[in-house]
């Protein structure tokens, strides 16, 4: 299973907020499947690395 905690603790180290999640075109519900640890697509996570400037890996971990 995919977990996203990663995003939420590398978004509170560069003082992101959702609010700005929602400028860069991520929406409400998109948000809330992260936060839920749910399927998201490619585009959404290539949007976040290049907000927060880092690679896949340090967003996303992978769990049996």
């Amino acid at each position: 299973m995919v977990f996203y905690d990663r995003l939420w603790t590398k978004l509170e180290e560069k003082h992101i907020s959702q609010y700005k999640l929602g400028k860069i075109g991520i929406s409400h519900s998109t948000i809330m499947r992260l936060k839920n640890n749910q399927y998201v697509n490619l585009s959404t996570i290539d949007k976040l690395c290049k907000l927060l400037q880092c690679s896949i890996e340090d967003i996303i971990e992978y769990r049996e």
